[in-house]
């Protein structure tokens, strides 16, 4: 009998045939070496934290969702008590008896168990406090406002500095007037004179008062820290030639003069930096004939060649 059509090969046809399975035939050495590299890749492959974790969550989940076998010593036990699968526990025609467990809520994390409880009253405490106060309480601090708010302090910090500078240029010109030479660069980083002979406080200018009260309170913090030091290998009835005013005064052999608040010192200091800063700039203009911004100390009133009073205006 001649073959039909529909058993002839179709040599026309691009699909492309499995090769036979290999079932019952013996396995080469390159298979057995393939297979064998496989199964140590797996046995080898250390699954990572969030692998475990998930695993770990998975079977939990699992072995909470699945109902207690009846081959279990538990479900026996419950079934020789009158335990029926779907029935509740204890007395029969309680409507409000529990035919599940209770589910199992799985603590996540090391913090004790009432903290969660506690940051929540604590929010709740908060949320009433702004909901209860005026409504410049309940407005929160835009991203904008921050930066300006960051801008502003940048700049109260950059003014302050400035201030430091120019009262150690004051001091250094007042100090040169009074009998001190200059010392030091005329930039305004560095005392330019020193004083010969001390000056009580208050009658120094109150723009360049406070870095000479600085400086005071520093030397009276050194020198007490020294007096500290010696004490511990220095017998009480001592007396040195050498001492100073200061040192007798560090050994209690004289009494220490309390100084009076300076209230003119304390409201100048209350003014704003800038305020400060270009009360102390105006001085060295009209007094000294000296520009902060340019560093430099000019020969006329004039000033010729000084682009203005403000930074802005030296670029």
């Amino acid at each position: 009998m001649a073959p039909s059509k529909d058993d002839e090969d179709d040599y026309m046809s691009m699909a492309i045939t499995e090769p036979s399975s290999t079932l019952g035939r013996a396995e080469t050495s390159i298979q057995r070496r393939a297979r064998q590299k496989r199964e140590a890749e797996v046995r080898a492959h250390q699954p990572s934290k969030a692998e475990s974790a998930r695993q770990t969550e998975i079977k939990r989940d699992e072995a909470l969702n699945t109902s207690l076998p009846t081959t279990s010593k538990g479900y026996q036990m419950m079934a020789r008590l009158g335990f029926k699968a779907g029935s509740a526990l204890g007395r029969e025609g309680n409507e409000h008896a529990r035919t599940e467990p209770l589910g199992v809520v799985v603590k996540e994390g090391r913090a004790g168990v009432g903290l969660e409880g506690e940051k929540k009253r604590k929010f709740g405490e908060e949320v009433g406090a702004q909901e209860g106060g005026d409504e410049s309480n309940k407005k929160r601090e835009t991203e904008g406002e921050f930066r300006e708010r960051q801008g502003r302090e940048r700049e109260e910090k950059r003014v302050e500095s400035m201030c430091w500078g120019a009262m150690k240029v004051l001091e250094g010109f007042e100090s040169a007037q009074d009998g001190g030479g200059v010392n030091g660069r005329d930039d305004g980083e560095g005392e330019m004179g020193k004083k010969t002979t001390e000056k009580p406080t208050k009658q120094i200018n109150v723009l360049w008062r406070g870095l000479v009260r600085d400086r005071q309170e520093k030397e009276r913090e050194r020198r007490m820290r020294y007096d500290l030091h010696q004490s511990l290998s220095r017998h009480a009835a001592y007396d040195d030639p050498d001492e100073d005013e200061q040192d007798k005064q560090a050994w209690g052999r004289e009494e220490e003069e309390v100084e009076e608040e300076d209230h003119e010192l304390e409201e100048f200091n209350q003014l704003e930096p800038a305020e400060r800063l270009g009360r102390m700039l105006e001085y060295l203009r009209n007094t000294w004939r000296y520009c902060f911004w340019c560093k430099y100390h000019y020969p006329d009133k004039g000033m010729e060649g000084c682009p203005g009073l403000t930074e802005d205006e030296h670029g």
